[in-house]
């Protein structure tokens, strides 16, 4: 039995990006029915937060020390949301584009797990290696406006995720674009919603 893990990153409950990805899951779940599939809703969940005790304890680390006290408190909570990541076998995020990027909360969620010597290395004879590897992840990403052409300069959402993704070691990365969701109206958005369900439909089979 292998674990998909689904990382929601929409506060609304009619997302394109969560609906595709729901397509998704469904014919994923159809495929197969003795994987478990786990959501993470990055609004939703009590992800930890990144302040003080947290960067002391991640410094205390990449000194070789043991953090305690309240930056130890903070670090495991830091290790549990990486457990839950890297346990993974297969990864779904969902995500809207806000301000040409991604949400902040998706960010915050990418700054907890992205962390050294947990999600990726360093060395001085091969650099940084990523630590999550050997497994796919598929992006499903809804924009408002339409990002080809010229429009591309604009897009820090999928580039950025295919780098952070990248840099922690995955090498399998698909995406299904929903666009545009409000630019050109409701009918092409419900079109091109319908387009992204069946291209998510047929990217369930692949990872």
């Amino acid at each position: 039995m292998l674990k998909l893990l689904h990382i929601q990153a929409s506060p609304r409950a009619e997302s394109y990006s969560t609906r595709v990805a729901e397509a998704l899951l469904e014919e994923y779940r159809r495929l197969h029915p003795r994987d478990q599939i786990e959501t993470l809703d990055v609004f939703e969940s009590g992800l930890p937060q990144f302040e003080a005790p947290a960067a002391a304890a991640k410094y205390a680390v990449l000194a070789g020390q043991a953090p305690h006290s309240r930056a130890g408190r903070a670090w495991k909570k830091v290790i549990k949301t990486i457990e839950q990541f890297s346990s993974a076998d297969k990864v779904v995020i969902s995500s809207a584009m806000w301000n040409f990027s991604i949400p902040y909360r998706l960010k915050q969620y990418l700054d907890v797990i992205v962390q050294s010597g947990l999600t990726f290395k360093y060395s001085a004879e091969k650099g940084y290696e990523g630590l999550v590897t050997g497994r796919p992840a598929a992006l499903i990403l809804a924009r408002g406006g339409a990002y080809g052409g010229e429009g591309a300069a604009f897009d820090f959402q999928k580039p950025y995720l295919r780098a952070i993704l990248g840099f922690i070691g995955f090498a399998d990365i698909r995406e299904v674009i929903i666009e545009p969701t409000l630019q050109a109206g409701p009918a092409v958005a419900e079109e091109k919603a319908r387009q992204a369900e069946e291209l998510a439909r047929k990217l369930a089979a692949e990872i």
